[in-house]
């Protein structure tokens, strides 16, 4: 009897299957790129055909159980694409009968009925194999909440979930359609053409040889591979299989390595110029430009990535680790020569953005230059061919698939709170709950932003906090950039809080640490993440909003705030750190964050007495020690 695990070397289904998920991918990507050079068609005809797309290719490719995927999609993932493919295809297809009838007023036919309900059936169960059992379940509370409501029509939930913009098809699902296919599709084809090696590489030779230095390199190759890729599970699994050996190597605990690459990798969907799909999101909710919202994104994210490269090398400087040989980091002229010419995409689309050009033009830009760019040199030249791009096409909408799926299901918890007005009902929770109390508010936020986060992909997490948190830190005086950017954080921050920790998880497998203390040591580097977003709420000048003075005033002290906090946690800063000092310099950290001149003073001055005689001594040790 033939082995049950090795069914694709028997299995002669299995070349139709992957020729199937080939053609489904390729279509789905060319679709998307000849839309985004043409035009859209009709905003429900476009996002519902988006969302076919994915529904089609995640029943081929998503397994039913989490287990490995079979060579053989099951009947039952068969009909779901078939079922999601009709129910998709028919508000694509009926624009005109769903423009040109009265609104809520003319009865819905029996097919309205019918393949509404195969929608929701079909779309909650492919979110499931997605992403696990969270946003389905949250989804579906929602959908029996506005159905049951009694002062409700069904009828009318049903238009406004199916077959109208303002559900499944709303704002998330033409964001995913609009600009995430595009910028998935970009990264897919610059990781292709080499850029994960020039990330590494110039990495290396700017940092390998310091102190520390792996640690180091991985922070700067996943502060740069997180902009291209979006995703923190993914740039752990990507960039980590490199950087966590290396970092074990030098001497780092396999829990701290491990810990590195994760915040690291975590932060990348805050660093500029791409993000996450989350930060596109928030540009249509705020009705401003995606260049806006990495304008708002770029001091908080240079706090947070500055904050853990100290945290890093005071960690290292604690223990006595070396960087490694210069033998074995490149030289960065050669590293620039051989390969420096795959900055030019990303270059091309920072450009696009700054001229005032959409970011769908921009990425477009981007994936226009990508092959050519390659194409300059020989040392990656090899990488282009016709089979890499058809690879690098259906390997982005793949990478789509989750994202348009989890974008499809937050849009029945929009739909649900706008047409029951439950929003207002939970801004008013939250706000007798907080006692009108600003910092409580934010803290009932940040743990559910928390707790959201743990269960569901940062893009839709981030949008249920929207519709059911942010108008609650609005009316207690908040600014909206600052609300939004508040739940963002967090929804992107329980990738490294346990006990769901998914970035962890994914760094514990390659660097064999125990999950709790690698989480507790993530908590510990990424600790400044959790304090920016209240930073921000408080002195928007982080947000690059304000006097031009305010804003580098509120940055300067920030960013002696974010290195007294690396320092008091780690226990170093030119010398080992009595507990007493160390409490003090998170006092003056906690100081320094929060704008205004006496908690600045009052800061300066803890930190002056914490580190002036480590400073002092640290000078007077060297001096002896200096020849002559």
């Amino acid at each position: 009897m033939a082995d049950a695990t090795e069914p694709a070397a028997t299995d002669p289904a299995a070349p139709v299957v992957r020729w199937a998920i080939t053609g489904v991918g390729l279509a789905m990507a060319v679709y998307h790129l000849w839309t985004a050079f043409f035009g859209p068609p009709d905003a429900l005809a476009f996002r519902a055909t988006h969302l076919g797309f994915a529904l089609v290719l995640g029943a081929l490719i998503l397994p039913a159980t989490g287990k490995a995927l079979p060579d053989r999609p099951g009947l039952v993932a068969l009909l779901l694409g078939a079922a999601g493919l009709a129910a998709c295809a028919y508000p694509a297809l009926s624009t005109d009968y769903i423009y040109n009838r009265f609104i809520y007023i003319d009865p819905l036919r029996p097919a309205d009925w019918v393949l509404g309900v195969v929608m929701f059936v079909v779309l909650l169960e492919t979110t499931r194999r997605a992403v696990g059992w969270a946003l389905p379940v949250t989804a579906l509370v929602f959908l029996v909440y506005g159905f049951t409501r009694p002062n409700v029509d069904a009828a009318v939930m049903m238009e406004q979930l199916y077959l109208s913009t303002e559900g499944i098809f709303g704002i998330p699902t033409s964001v995913s359609a609009t600009y995430v296919m595009l910028f998935i599709l970009f990264g897919a084809l610059v990781e292709r053409t080499g850029t994960g090696r020039l990330f590494m590489e110039f990495a290396l030779s700017l940092t390998g040889h310091t102190a520390g230095g792996p640690a180091k390199v991985a922070i700067v190759t996943s502060g740069l591979f997180g902009t291209v890729s979006g995703s923190a599970v993914a740039n752990v699994m990507t960039t980590g299989a490199f950087t966590i050996p290396m970092m074990q190597r030098i001497g780092y605990r396999p829990a701290f390595a491990g810990a590195v690459e994760s915040v690291a990798s975590t932060g990348g969907q805050i660093m500029p110029p791409i993000m996450g799909a989350a930060a596109f999101i928030m540009a249509e909710f705020l009705g401003v430009s995606y260049l806006t919202i990495a304008t708002y994104a770029l001091l908080p994210a240079l706090l947070f990535y500055l904050a853990v490269f100290m945290a890093v090398h005071f960690e290292a400087k604690r223990q006595g680790l070396v960087g490694l040989p210069r033998s074995e980091c490149p030289p960065l002229v050669g590293v620039l020569r051989a390969r420096g010419h795959l900055f030019l995409p990303l270059a091309i689309v920072i450009g696009v953005l700054l001229s005032g050009y959409s970011a769908p033009f921009a990425a477009l830009c981007g994936i226009a230059s990508a092959v050519p760019t390659a194409l300059l040199r020989a040392e990656t030249r090899q990488f282009v061919n016709l089979g890499m791009i058809v690879e690098a096409l259906v390997t982005g909408a793949r990478n789509t698939v989750t994202v348009a799926l989890a974008c499809g299901c937050a849009g029945i918890v929009i739909g649900v709170i706008t047409q029951t007005g439950l929003g207002l009902d939970f801004t008013g929770l939250v706000i007798a709950a907080a006692r009108e109390t600003l910092v409580i508010a934010l803290l009932l936020t940040m743990a559910a932003g928390i707790v959201l986060g743990m269960g569901m992909p940062t893009a839709p997490a981030y949008i249920v906090q929207v519709a059911l948190l942010v108008p609650a830190l609005v009316q207690l005086g908040v600014a909206i950039e600052a609300a939004h950017m508040f739940v963002f954080y967090f929804a992107i921050l329980s990738a490294i809080t346990p006990p769901v920790a998914l970035a962890v998880y994914a760094a514990v497998a390659i660097s064999r640490g125990g999950m709790w203390t690698s989480s507790v040591e993530a908590l510990k580097l990424g600790a400044t993440g959790y304090v920016i977003p209240f930073m921000f709420v408080f002195g928007p000048g982080l947000l690059m909003i304000g006097s031009p003075i305010a804003i580098v005033g509120t940055a300067a002290t920030a960013m002696i705030g974010v290195v007294c906090l690396a320092a008091g946690l780690i226990g170093y800063a030119f010398a080992e750190l009595a507990a007493w000092r160390r409490l003090l310099l998170l006092a003056a950290a906690l100081s320094l964050i929060n704008p205004g001149i006496v908690t600045d003073l009052v800061g300066l001055a803890c930190m002056a007495v914490a580190l002036l005689p480590s400073l002092l001594a640290s000078r007077a040790r060297a001096s002896t020690e200096r020849p002559g």
